[in-house]
């Protein structure tokens, strides 16, 4: 398997089509339509996937069936003239579709940005590892907050999918540094429950972790981040980012306990996941984490001082 961010797909331009499917959750019509124009606005062509709206008998909590989520996301992957794949919205299902995906036609597909969160942290995870690939990690297309066209995370998506993406700045550092690294992780829970299966998250070794949930109580976050303990994956982590924990409760004392003795920077706050700030990171590529200024940069400063990462200028930045 190849390591995540060993195939880089390249930011998107004007004019690029994106194809929308839905591996999760059902979607809602309305919220899809909006936001597709809000992608439009962006000026890229929109594609819908033909399962998107699709139910499942007796299953409501998924967006039609297993083989027919898997037929979109391989059919949008694998089409020539897609330059990016992304999800209508999160919810449960993405696990269920990963033994239905062709890996070897995946493979030979020429590589292209994927993008969803939440959920959709099986398909980063499993396309990372299978298939070597960077994505992006953000609001999603039938979500509240892209269907609103909330400005700030508007913003933020055009930077983090036609260009290199933007910094993300936390509220504090549980403990201050500098770190750079591949960024890697995801939602807190998918991980953990990928753990043991054929499409396990590979260690954070040398890596920065990003890490984020929604409703799940301070005992079940130390649980999972005693399970990631336990089982390697903190081993040799450069750095820990921690988005948004919304419907968490206090955290504090949790992430004191169970990642301080990593004895890495961890800036937290980052508004990366879920709640009514969400913006865009790029997972699979380099970043340099710089917790004493509370601030996560897209790509690592080369000998000259500029930063390196995926094709195209960074937003904000001069070439």
């Amino acid at each position: 398997m190849r390591d995540p961010g060993g195939g880089q797909s390249s930011s998107l331009h004007a004019g690029d089509r994106v194809a929308v499917v839905a591996p999760s959750g059902p979607v809602d019509p309305d919220r899809l339509e909006r936001g597709a124009a809000v992608l439009r606005d962006l000026g890229l062509e929109v594609t819908i996937g033909p399962h998107v709206l699709d139910t499942a008998p007796g299953l409501p909590h998924l967006a039609g069936t297993d083989a027919g989520r898997a037929a979109d996301l391989q059919e949008a992957w694998c089409d020539p003239q897609v330059a990016a794949v992304l999800c209508a919205r999160g919810g449960y299902g993405a696990t269920r579709v990963l033994d239905h995906l062709d890996w070897t036609a995946l493979r030979r597909a020429t590589p292209k940005l994927l993008h969803g969160s939440s959920d959709v942290t099986a398909l980063h995870v499993a396309f990372g590892r299978r298939l070597g690939v960077a994505t992006s990690f953000g609001p999603m297309v039938a979500s509240l907050i892209v269907a609103e066209a909330e400005p700030e995370a508007v913003a933020h998506l055009r930077a983090g999918l036609l260009d290199r993406g933007a910094p993300v700045h936390g509220t504090h550092a549980l403990r201050g540094g500098r770190a750079t690294g591949v960024l890697t992780g995801g939602n807190l829970c998918l991980l953990t429950s990928l753990l043991g299966t054929p499409y396990a998250p590979e260690p954070a070794t040398g890596r920065v972790a990003f890490l984020e949930d929604v409703h799940e109580a301070p005992y079940r976050v130390d649980r999972m981040l005693t399970q990631l303990r336990q089982a390697g994956w903190f081993d040799g982590v450069a750095g820990v980012v921690l988005g948004t924990w919304t419907g968490c409760g206090d955290l504090d004392a949790v992430f004191a306990d169970r990642l301080g003795p990593l004895g890495v920077p961890i800036l937290t706050g980052v508004p990366v996941g879920h709640g009514p700030r969400q913006l865009t990171i790029r997972l699979g590529v380099p970043v340099l984490l710089d917790a004493d200024a509370l601030v996560l940069h897209p790509g690592v400063p080369d000998a000259r001082g500029r930063r390196t990462g995926p094709p195209g200028a960074f937003a904000g930045e001069t070439p």
